[in-house]
């Protein structure tokens, strides 16, 4: 359904709204690229028209007061797109309501928060999710079910499982034994994750057909993954160039989902995470969807919830909540 918003700008000097518009109007043509909508105006008037024309007025609202202090930039502009998105799909999803469910041996599982519930439908409706967000909201094992879910009802013929290799601050030095051993510490949670959800008996038999695999990013390279459900766990500890690696490697009659947290970065200081750097650079790509969960969504003990909002609070890195396709 498309809309017609109309926005004035008041309280906005000639300056800010410069740098809010960009030269000859370059920085609202790529937020009305990252929303799929029209953007004009005439002075400090606005007019859009598009389905995301409210989301739109949101990120200009944002925006505006960002040009108030200075000049913006395109990371601005898709960080406010996927910003405002997230908004407008909460709000749909207040009103619209549905529960969402993934078909498991446990049986079906529900998302037990509203963002739960909106990444499960992102899940069964899209083919390259993000999941983001602090420990404990369930990105990775509702990942899992919704991989289990797509077998139960032959959509895929197989399920890769893949993390880098990466020490969470500690350094484990040399590690004995084949590569199976060698990687297993680091893939423990994705092994877990599948014998809750089908039992330890079936995933031992996939595993041997190769119907299931559990694999180091590093072996990633040069494959190309067809007809496959493909989790990237842990993508916050990935590089940019291992992301992009990732990423194109999906094939045909693939999904793909992508879960992290960026608070959790264990990558040297001057190296930037690939999830970041995805989040910044795919955001405006249509058929992505970014969903970010907040502490409010956290499932384990009462006390993780209170321990990440603290963690957060000190470091000043919250995540708002967001829940948009790109």
């Amino acid at each position: 359904m498309s809309h017609t918003v109309r926005l004035q700008l008041e309280h906005t000097d000639n300056a800010a709204l410069q740098r809010l518009c960009g030269a000859l109007d370059a920085n609202l043509n790529t937020l009305a690229r990252a929303l799929d909508i029209q953007i004009s105006r005439r002075f400090s008037d606005f007019t859009l028209l598009g389905g995301l024309a409210h989301a739109g007025r949101r990120a200009l609202l944002s925006l505006a007061d960002t040009a108030r202090e200075r000049d913006l930039d395109d990371s601005d502009i898709q960080l406010a797109a996927v910003e405002a998105k997230t908004a407008d799909a909460s709000h749909q999803e207040k009103h619209h309501g549905q529960q969402y469910y993934l078909r498991t041996k446990r049986g079906s599982i529900g998302g037990r928060t509203p963002r739960q519930n909106g990444y499960i439908r992102a899940l069964l409706n899209h083919d390259v999710v993000f999941g983001l967000g602090p420990a404990g909201t369930g990105k990775t094992y509702l990942a899992v079910a919704a991989a289990v879910d797509a077998v139960e009802k032959h959509q895929i013929e197989r399920i890769v499982l893949v993390r880098p290799a990466v020490e969470a601050g500690e350094k484990l030095g040399f590690l004995p034994g084949d590569l199976a051993q060698k990687v297993d510490p680091y893939l423990r949670p994705l092994y877990d994750a599948l014998y809750d959800l089908m039992g330890f008996d079936r995933v031992t038999k996939l595993l041997e057909k190769g119907l299931i695999e559990i694999a180091p990013l590093a072996y990633m390279r040069g494959r190309t993954l067809n007809g496959a459900y493909v989790i990237l766990d842990e993508a916050q500890n990935t590089t940019p160039e291992q992301m992009k690696m990732f990423l194109t490697r999906i094939g045909f009659g693939a999904k793909a989902v992508i879960t992290g947290d960026l608070s959790q970065i264990d990558l040297p200081r001057n190296i930037k995470s690939g999830l970041k750097d995805a989040r910044e650079k795919l955001a405006g790509i249509e058929g992505l969807y970014f969903h970010t969960f907040t502490s409010e969504d956290v499932v384990r003990h009462p006390l993780v919830q209170k321990i990440v909002e603290a963690y957060d609070a000190a470091d000043g890195c919250g995540e708002k909540a967001e829940g948009t396709p790109a």
